[in-house]
C-alpha cells in the first residue's frame, strides 16, 4: 500500500496538514506537493476548522528539503524541472491563498523546500535545536524568484544573500534573529505551545483573519497589481457580518465574542 505522504487531522477548531515520510526526514516528493495542496483545500472545506496546523509527524524533521532521488528522472533537465514546478507551485499557493491562518510547527530541521514552505505558513514557531538552511548552491540549481523573494520579505536582502551564497546550516537561534521564525521554544513543549497559541487565535473572528491575510499578501505587491476592489470587498464585508456585531456586543458586556464566520 502507498504510503500516504500528509496526514489530515480534523480537532475543531484546529486543522493539522502532518508531513508523513519520516523515513526520508519528510523530503519533499511530487505526492506530497499534491497532497499538501489536496490537504489545505480538505480542511478550508470545513468552517468550524479556523487554524491550520502544519508538521512532521516526528520531531526529526519538519522538511529535509527536495527528494533528490527525483531529480534524475523528474527534473533532469529545466524543461522537466519546469513541468515539475507545477504542483510545488501550487502547493505553495494553496498556503499562501488560504483564507485559514496557518502555523508552522517546525521542529528537528528545515532545509532547502522546507524553508519555503514554511516561509509559505503565517506564523512559524520552532524549537530550539532546529536547524536551517538552503544548500541550493552545493546542488548546482537555483531557486525561483517567488522563494526568493519570500525570503528576503522575512530576513531583508542581506541575511538572504548570506543564506544562498554560503548555503551553510544555521541554528534556530540564528533564525530567530533573523526573523525568519517568530518564536522558539523548548523541544518537548513545542506541541503544547502551538497548541496553545493556535487555539488562541482560532478565537479571533475569521473574516477578519482572512482580510488581514489578504491585505499583507496584496501589500507586498507592487501598487499597480493590487487587486483593490478584493481587499474593498473584504472589509466591507467584515463591517456587514453578524461577527462585528457579535463583536461590539462581547465587548460592551466584556465577555469573549463566539463568532461564527458570518
Amino acid at each position: 500500500m502507498e504510503q500516504q505522504t500528509v496526514l489530515i487531522r480534523k480537532e475543531p477548531p484546529l486543522g493539522w496538514l502532518v508531513l508523513n515520510r519520516p523515513q526520508v526526514r519528510n523530503a519533499l516528493n511530487l505526492a506530497t506537493w499534491r497532497a499538501i495542496a489536496q490537504g489545505v483545500a480538505e480542511l478550508e472545506s470545513e468552517p468550524e476548522i479556523r487554524v491550520i496546523v502544519m508538521r512532521g509527524a516526528t520531531g526529526e524533521a519538519f522538511i529535509s528539503g527536495a527528494d533528490i532521488s527525483e531529480f534524475t528522472e523528474l527534473r533532469s533537465d529545466a524543461d522537466k524541472a519546469r513541468e515539475y514546478r507545477d504542483w510545488p507551485n501550487r502547493a505553495i499557493a494553496a498556503l499562501v491563498n488560504s483564507p485559514r491562518p496557518i502555523i508552522a510547527m517546525i521542529g528537528g530541521i528545515c532545509i532547502g523546500g522546507g524553508v519555503q514552505v514554511a516561509l509559505s505558513c503565517d506564523i512559524r514557531i520552532a524549537a530550539h535545536g532546529t536547524r536551517f538552511g538552503i544548500p541550493a548552491a552545493r546542488l548546482g540549481l537555483a531557486y525561483p524568484l517567488d522563494g526568493v523573494q519570500a525570503l528576503v520579505n522575512a530576513v531583508g536582502s542581506a541575511n538572504a544573500r548570506e543564506i544562498l551564497l554560503s548555503a551553510r546550516l544555521f541554528e534556530a537561534d540564528e533564525a530567530l534573529a533573523m526573523g525568519l521564525v517568530h518564536k522558539l521554544v523548548a523541544a518537548d513543549e513545542l506541541e503544547a505551545s502551538v497548541r496553545k497559541y493556535a487555539e488562541q487565535m482560532a478565537h479571533n473572528a475569521p473574516l477578519t483573519m482572512a482580510a488581514a491575510k489578504a491585505c499583507i499578501r496584496e501589500s507586498l505587491k507592487d501598487a499597480g497589481h493590487r487587486d483593490s476592489k478584493l481587499l474593498e470587498e473584504m472589509v466591507a464585508r467584515c463591517f456587514d457580518s453578524e461577527d462585528y456585531r457579535e463583536g461590539v456586543r462581547a465587548f460592551g458586556e466584556k465577555r469573549r465574542p463566539r463568532f461564527s464566520g458570518r
